[in-house]
């Protein structure tokens, strides 16, 4: 009877050990964790944007644990491709991810960044579309060279609007799309859209120095007027009219853009404008990071594919910023010297690290410069511009 249940207890012990991580896991397994501690030290101690890339970090760290896929994601059945539907025994992560998988939550990240974005700068100078409209230039160039490179057009759409610096989009695009391409792609899209947002400093500085003389990098702009209350009131609701009469693929994204704002200038609906950048929003936040790191599993993501994506989608951004540079700087030479070129690289939609860095670049050169509320206008413009390229990629499936 003791053998037996000596026995009993070593079969115990050993399906334990089989069950284990440490009999699961894989060289992508143990590159993806190393992956998640640069993101976990990016956003804890370099604070490169940590409110996205925390989550997104601890998503990725979490599916990665060698054994814990099956538990927080759920199972596939052997050569079985790792798709939403394919999932059976479904954890927590899978419902979660609902909300990505119907893009629930890009539009809802839209209605908060409405609620918190002052359209003021963008009102008193409108001039700033234009440099947002030039900064979707990456997305275009991108699209071209995706296709180049042998991808799908759907694909290439996908991957083209990272250099719009908008995560929510990205995705929003991304599953729109994703009927259209048998590539899986929302966990390299997602990732490197979020990764360059929160590398912004990084990317977007050596090329401001490069393409804006130190002159005219020293260009000091007159203050903005001051935009009535009515005007902010008509703004989004006449956007939102003219654009849908146009392009009506950008109104889910455009749309909870402009009604986050119009609840924040209406001043009548203090408690839903609170409720929407705050609980909401972070609400949202979290949801969306982790989903977005969970779909960073080693072996679906460590691809040939991947890397062209990540390579394509740094490229995207990096002629955004270039193309909004090269606006400002037109339209420095059209003024007569009255528009300092460094708000251009703040055309891209990243709001408003973005703005930040055209202030910090202008600082450097003249401490007593300040571009922030200027660079805000083509800031804003470029989130409009990257909702309107959004709505543009997806009518044409």
């Amino acid at each position: 009877m003791t053998q037996n249940l000596l026995f009993n207890i070593g079969e115990m012990f050993q399906g334990l050990l089989e069950q284990s991580g440490f009999m699961n896991g894989t060289w992508e397994n143990y590159v993806m964790l190393l992956i998640s501690f640069v993101l976990f030290y990016l956003a804890i101690v370099k604070k490169f944007e940590p409110l996205l890339l925390l989550p997104i970090a601890f998503g990725m760290f979490l599916v990665n644990i060698p054994g814990a896929y099956r538990v927080v994601w759920g199972e596939y059945a052997e050569g079985v491709a790792h798709t939403y539907d394919n999932v059976t025994n479904r954890g927590l992560l899978w419902y979660l991810f609902f909300g990505v998988e119907h893009v629930i939550y890009p539009p809802l990240i839209f209605l908060g960044i409405g609620a918190m974005t002052d359209f003021g700068p963008l009102i008193s100078n409108p001039k700033s579309m234009l440099i947002g409209a030039a900064a979707q230039l990456g997305i275009f160039i991108a699209l071209i060279l995706a296709v180049v490179l042998g991808f799908d057009l759907a694909a290439a759409c996908s991957i083209a609007i990272i250099g719009g610096a908008d995560g929510p989009t990205a995705i929003y695009v991304t599953q729109k799309l994703s009927v259209f391409t048998n590539e899986n792609l929302l966990s390299a899209i997602a990732i490197a859209a979020y990764s360059y947002m929160a590398l912004i400093p990084i990317i977007q500085k050596p090329i401001m120095r490069l393409l804006v003389p130190k002159k005219e990098r020293a260009i000091k702009m007159k203050q903005l007027r001051k935009v009535s209350k009515l005007e902010k009131i008509v703004f989004p609701i006449t956007v939102t009219l003219v654009v849908g009469l146009l392009l009506p693929d950008a109104m889910p994204l455009l749309g909870m853009l402009m009604l986050g704002n119009l609840l924040k200038e209406s001043g009548v609906t203090e408690r839903l404008s609170s409720q929407a950048q705050n609980g909401l929003m972070n609400t949202i936040t979290i949801f969306l990071g982790v989903c977005v790191g969970s779909k960073a599993y080693g072996s679906v993501f460590l691809t040939f594919s991947t890397l062209k994506i990540v390579a394509l989608g740094l490229f995207a951004f990096v002629f955004g910023t270039v193309g909004g540079l090269l606006m400002g700087r037109l339209m420095c030479k059209l003024s007569g010297g009255k528009i300092n070129p460094l708000i251009g690289s703040a055309g891209v939609s990243a709001v408003p690290m973005a703005a930040r860095i055209s202030e910090d670049v202008g600082r450097e050169t003249d401490p007593s410069n300040h571009l922030l509320m200027h660079a805000m206008g083509p800031n804003v413009a470029g989130v409009i511009g990257s909702a309107i390229a959004a709505g543009f990629l997806i009518s044409l499936f």
